[in-house]
């Protein structure tokens, strides 16, 4: 059954997604001046006086799209209306009633749902006497609000609680469930249209978002949950990213900015490509932020169907992304066609193994012998006539697993030999497939106060058991 689920719904631009974001306290919908910026539901948890209760923004009731997607955003309208238990007309009171209320308020009496009532944008006192001319629209219990002028946001909510119909069943514990933090979050990314939506839609078994051939459809990141073998994982569905110079307007660049923010909170990021077409410099910023955070990533080649028809072979596609991203060579690659579900199962399997491998820990005994086989098969050159010292090395961190190594002078060790220890790391560590950080300390940072404890970033306490090669095992 769920808990229940509160439609906020209306004409374009009265404030739904504005309400939205500051019922919840959080930035979740885009919000632009522009009409029909919402596109898809978008939804929040929330748990208030004892209730667990779902807000649903919807797109504007009305809304001629610009990208000729009224009738896909009309469709999720009406899959709001048809889910809620409880609606809340949105009205504007600085533009008063217009024809476009007068076909809302139509339209939600046919749902005969219960509903509320919310009169907008009343940033002043004395705009409150004018709230009762919409009554004329339907004889609803009404609650005053201002997002901007913060009024009402209280009522408003005990409002809710008290038009909720009766709690159902395991109401407590489904919506306890829901604001579990769930065990893995991972960020779906890419350019435009290369099948983010329609991997996201696979995975929660139903349209949850908009999928269309027009680029750009998804404008709000949106996170979906589900459960993979009794385990709860978010998958957060971003806007497509083009050109910074591209960027036709603040909806664009809110969704760059909204598809960086969710690599930054993600735990593994889906770094989706088309097989049909070529690497762009937007793919290479993405990798860039995800290799700038240090994130556990999967490359996607979406739309493998297609290439196959064009005589792509998986070899080709993994030597070119190896070629073009040289540092990422440790990123697993995986072939999928989103559309029908092929390889889905797998994916998520495979985001789960490499999210193990980032929270991973190597005790300090085994980790210095693979460091004492990584110098004795190729020591560090000489420089400046002198011979770099490496003493030891212990990991003070996971997520990502973060390395401090101990020598005489980091400038005497060489950007190249740096490489090659980083390599030789990944090949007898378990962080083969996993962002891997290297901090070098000298004399001088002991001699600074630099501690080794002032490093520790997000580790675990107690060290992984892990298995290394014989060379370097305990004799």
């Amino acid at each position: 059954m769920g808990i229940p689920q509160v439609a906020i719904v209306g004409r374009p631009n009265v404030g739904k997604s504005s309400l939205l974001n500051w019922i919840s306290g959080k930035l979740i919908s885009v919000v632009d001046p522009t009409a029909g910026v919402t596109r898809d539901r978008v939804t929040w948890v929330m748990h208030e006086h004892d209730r667990y209760f779902e807000l649903v923004d919807t797109g504007g009731i009305g809304v001629v799209d610009s990208d000729d997607l009224s009738e896909d955003i009309e469709r999720h309208i009406q899959m709001g209306l048809d889910d809620c238990d409880l609606l809340l007309f949105v009205v504007d009171a600085k533009d008063g009633i217009t024809p476009l209320d007068l076909q809302v308020a139509e339209r939600l009496r046919r749902t005969q749902k219960p509903a509320l009532m919310v009169v907008n944008k009343c940033d002043s006192t004395r705009m409150d006497i004018d709230a009762q001319n919409f009554l004329q629209l339907a004889n609803l219990p009404q609650v005053i609000t201002s997002v901007k002028g913060n009024r009402n946001r209280s009522d408003l909510i005990r409002a809710v609680v008290e038009y909720l119909p009766k709690a159902r069943d395991k109401e407590s514990q489904d919506g306890a469930e829901l604001l579990v933090k769930p065990e893995l979050k991972l960020a779906i990314v890419g350019r435009r249209n290369v099948g983010k939506s329609t991997f996201i839609n696979q995975l929660a078994e139903t349209e949850r978002v908009i999928v269309s051939e027009t680029p750009g459809t998804t404008r709000d990141s949106i996170d979906i949950r589900f459960d993979v073998d009794g385990r709860t994982l978010v998958a957060i569905d971003t806007p497509g990213v083009r050109k910074r110079k591209s960027l036709a307007n603040s909806i664009e660049f809110y969704g760059l900015v909204r598809a960086q923010r969710s690599i930054r909170r993600s735990d593994v990021v889906l770094m989706f490509f088309d097989a049909t077409q070529t690497i762009s410099r937007v793919d290479k910023q993405l990798v860039e932020e995800i290799s700038k955070h240090h994130k556990p990533c999967i490359f996607v080649v979406n739309k493998w169907d297609l290439a196959q028809d064009d005589g792509m072979t998986i070899e080709a596609w993994g030597q070119y992304l190896t070629r073009t991203f040289a540092s990422m060579r440790h990123v697993p690659i995986a072939i999928l066609t989103a559309r029908d579900g092929r390889n889905i199962r797998k994916l998520v399997n495979l985001t789960q193994v490499i999210y193990k491998q980032a929270q991973l820990r190597m005790t300090t005994g085994k980790l210095n012998r693979a460091l004492k086989a990584a110098v004795n098969n190729n020591p560090p050159p000489h420089r400046r006539n002198r011979r770099p010292k490496i003493y030891y090395a212990t990991q003070v961190s996971t997520e990502p697993p973060t390395i401090v190594i101990k020598c005489n002078e980091p400038r005497l060790l060489d950007e190249s030999w740096k490489r090659y220890l980083m390599g030789f790391l990944r090949e007898v560590t378990p962080f083969q497939e996993v962002p891997m950080r290297v901090i070098w300390r000298s004399h001088e940072d002991d001699a600074a106060g630099v501690r080794i404890e002032d490093l520790e970033l997000q580790g675990r306490a107690g060290p992984t058991e892990v298995k290394l090669p014989v060379a370097i095992r305990d004799e």
